[in-house]
């Protein structure tokens, strides 16, 4: 009785193994992730798809907005404390400093705005 014991005691301590030598619970989340990938590609695939109508508009607005981007971010101290533009009728975009914001201390140097 006590062999016996002893056997079931070293058989459910040992994990099991599938027939190409990995545990069962390494099979298990293999299958796991694998369905979570088949699951995602169709998201990616949609994702992916996006970004290629995306690419040519960002590159534009990269090409003729960017040396101005990079001057008005000069100026700005940190984004977070800014507020949502606001787009005018008129097509102004207004960005409003936040009320709770720290005071705004303006740059030593003032930045280069170009002509586009």
């Amino acid at each position: 009785m006590k062999i016996t014991a002893a056997a079931l005691l070293i058989a459910l301590s040992t994990p099991a193994m599938a027939e190409d030598g990995t545990s069962l619970m390494e099979e298990g989340a293999k299958l796991f992730f694998q369905g979570l990938i088949d699951q995602m590609d169709p998201a990616l695939d949609d994702l992916r798809g996006l970004a290629d109508q995306v690419e040519p508009a960002m590159r534009e607005f990269a090409d003729k907005m960017g040396s101005a981007f990079i001057q008005m971010m000069a100026v700005v101290d940190d984004i977070g404390n800014y507020e949502m533009p606001e787009f005018m009728p008129n097509g102004d975009i207004i960005i409003r400093r936040s009320p709770d914001a720290p005071p705004f201390t303006p740059p030593t140097v003032e930045p280069e705005i170009t002509d586009l």
